[in-house]
């Protein structure tokens, strides 16, 4: 059956008959470049290397740039300063969404993952054990985020709604792009940059990728995180049938990079547990080894390890009836020696040598294999998670199994370390998270952060009533959460199920507290200057921000008494209405780490003054802080 082919309609483009002959003759000449369309919008094209295309069709070698390993793309300077370009953003508390808002510890954020990796920076500097992303994998009809590079950096902070007109900030890069390795760096690049200064020393960070974007994402890393700190590529087995997905193999497997903050750290990777069905307790048979105490380690595990397994060194072994024998080895003579003088060798009727190692001298365990097999989990199994939870495997697209992440954060973590995925879609790592500890009795939190991408309308999650990727992510955390309770029972009476929602928003500051000077005469209000909070701000809103601004853990407990907010015993006590002596006093005698009060609480500079005697008094050494 003959293709339907859409004619043009018009004639032939030559300069793009003539890129196209010069890319099947050169393809190392071609390049991409940032140019200007009809509209004045900046856009990335395709383009021919002068330079390379020069070399390549010269006999003799051609000057031109110096040359030097690099790794570079259009519009890479300027991903690097996004990274830290400032923002004018909170995180504003939403109870109502949230699971245990008081008690738990882990955090489900939704906004802009760029914009929430900032605001999380100072708070989670160097604190997260282990990163797990899952991307866009660029396959010409993924979304990726779309940041804007053209502004400075003042109008970048003033910037609140980082949106385009349908309420979003997502570009498909889609088959008519080219699908444009620029567009998707552009978007990894910062987020990767503010993602390992996240980590602690020991943390590592697993990035999910197909073959599109595999080469680029390791060099981005190789530069971000240090060649050196390079861990290991997994292939994971995610289908026996394979995915038709490619134009000329099926796919059976995925990649999921894995680089380490620091590769010198000690113990940043956990050992499986040791193998033992290879040991035993005794021979069946007489030691026919000369020279040896046989009661020797008498009833220990061991494992007979061949002699010769490498043949580097040829020995001499003694046997009871006097008798010698010769024998290539992997080991020296005089180690083979000492394992006779231990009991340690072991020569049977056979007449073949073996070593005892005994499980008492190993290792607690072995290295984790970098070949994941479908033992822990495909994307079939993914999906049929999702059907379990909502009915129809349709609700989100090629979801990662949970026990896919439950493996590499049991590789990777400790028992109460904290686990972000900022990509978090359907909430795999959450669900893993709380699987793990209910599998080990563990305390580690999570921190999923997603932006709401709106669902289609006619998908199956739009019309079981999900308007985007966050509600279908909380709402598989819920319902994963009281599963796990239910089938585990009574030892996870104290597992953490719970989350805090939080929500990327535009400050709650008006614009004068950031730009008073820009408040003439002719724009602004008396009202404006009395109070710099917005109108429809809660005192925990305020006190979020409060918290990112002086480093306090989201997660940290809050307690509300009347006019007074005490968050994780006593460090951070805020007051956010109008303050008396007493109250000021009630504070100050709690000996907080940081005393927090709004300017408008003070009616004039003489109770500000007073509010510095009294702390003065009876706790000299609280910070204290007015917003």
């Amino acid at each position: 059956m003959t293709k339907n082919i859409k004619l043009a309609m018009h004639t032939a483009d030559l300069s793009d008959e003539k890129f196209l002959a010069l890319q099947d003759l050169f393809p190392e000449a071609v390049t991409e470049t940032i140019t200007t369309d009809e509209n004045g919008e900046r856009v990335v094209t395709r383009a021919i290397d002068a330079d390379v295309l020069q070399q390549l069709i010269n006999k003799k070698v051609v000057s031109g740039k110096e040359e030097r390993y690099q790794f570079t793309w259009p519009d890479k300077k300027k991903a690097m300063l996004l990274a830290n370009a400032p923002i004018n953003k909170t995180l504003r508390p939403c109870r109502e969404e949230s699971v245990d808002f008081d008690n738990t510890e882990n955090l489900y954020i939704e906004g802009d993952n760029l914009d929430v990796l900032k605001l999380l920076r100072e708070t989670y500097l160097g604190k997260i054990k282990m990163i797990y992303i899952d991307p866009p994998y660029n396959t010409g009809n993924d979304f990726v985020y779309k940041d804007d590079f053209a502004e400075d950096t003042q109008e970048f902070l003033r910037r609140d709604n980082q949106i385009d007109e349908q309420g979003n900030r997502l570009v498909t890069n889609t088959e008519s792009n080219g699908r444009f390795h620029t567009n998707w760096l552009n978007m990894m690049y910062p987020r990767l940059k503010l993602a390992r200064d996240l980590l602690t020393e020991d943390g590592v960070i697993f990035i999910s990728i197909d073959d599109n974007e595999i080469e680029n994402l390791k060099k981005v890393c190789n530069e971000i995180f240090g060649e050196i700190n390079f861990a290991t590529n997994f292939v994971w087995e995610k289908g026996k049938e394979g995915g038709n997905d490619s134009s000329l193999f099926r796919s059976h497997y995925e990649n999921i990079l894995c680089f380490c903050k620091n590769s010198s750290s000690s113990n940043i990777f956990n050992l499986d547990p040791k193998d033992t069905s290879r040991h035993k307790v005794n021979l069946p048979e007489e030691n026919l080894v000369s020279g040896i105490i046989n009661e020797i380690n008498q009833g220990e595990l061991f494992q007979l390890i061949n002699l010769s397994k490498q043949k580097d060194y040829l020995v001499k072994i003694p046997l009871v009836n006097g008798d010698e024998i010769e024998w290539p080895s992997y080991a020296p003579q005089s180690t083979v020696n000492e394992w006779i003088r231990n009991g340690k060798l072991f020569v049977g009727k056979g007449k073949t040598p073996y070593v005892k190692s005994f499980l008492k001298d190993e290792l607690g365990g072995q290295k984790p294999s970098n070949i994941i097999t479908q033992n822990f989990g495909s994307t079939k199994s993914g999906s049929i998670e999702i059907r379990t939870f909502f009915g129809s495997r349709e609700i989100f697209s090629y979801p990662k199994p949970s026990t896919l992440i439950h493996r590499l954060i049991q590789i990777s973590s400790k028992p109460d370390s904290l686990i972000l995925d900022f990509f978090s879609g359907s909430s795999t790592t959450a669900h893993a998270v709380m699987q793990l500890n209910a599998k080990d009795n563990g305390s580690r939190k999570f921190i999923m952060v997603q932006l709401p991408e709106e669902t289609d309308e006619k998908s199956e999650a739009f019309k079981a009533g999900f308007r985007n990727i966050c509600e279908i992510g909380k709402e598989r955390i819920r319902k994963a959460g009281i599963k796990i309770k239910d089938d585990v029972g009574l030892i996870t009476q104290n597992l953490d199920i719970g989350f805090r929602v939080l929500k990327l928003d535009d400050s709650n500051m008006n614009n004068v507290f950031y730009s008073p000077d820009e408040y003439k005469e002719t724009n602004f209000k008396f009202e404006d200057l009395i109070e710099n909070v917005k109108e429809d701000r809660t005192q925990e809103d305020i006190l979020f921000q409060v918290m990112l601004e002086l480093g306090v853990p989201l997660s940290a407990k809050i307690n509300i008494d009347g006019s007074i907010i005490t968050v994780d015993d006593d460090y951070l006590v805020a007051c956010f209405d109008k303050v008396d002596s007493e109250t000021v006093t009630r504070i100050a005698k709690m000996k907080p780490y940081y005393a927090v009060f709004r300017d408008s609480s003070f009616i004039n500079d003489s109770s500000l003054i007073n509010v510095e005697q009294i702390f003065n008094t009876y706790s000299p050494t609280t910070k204290r802080r007015v917003i």
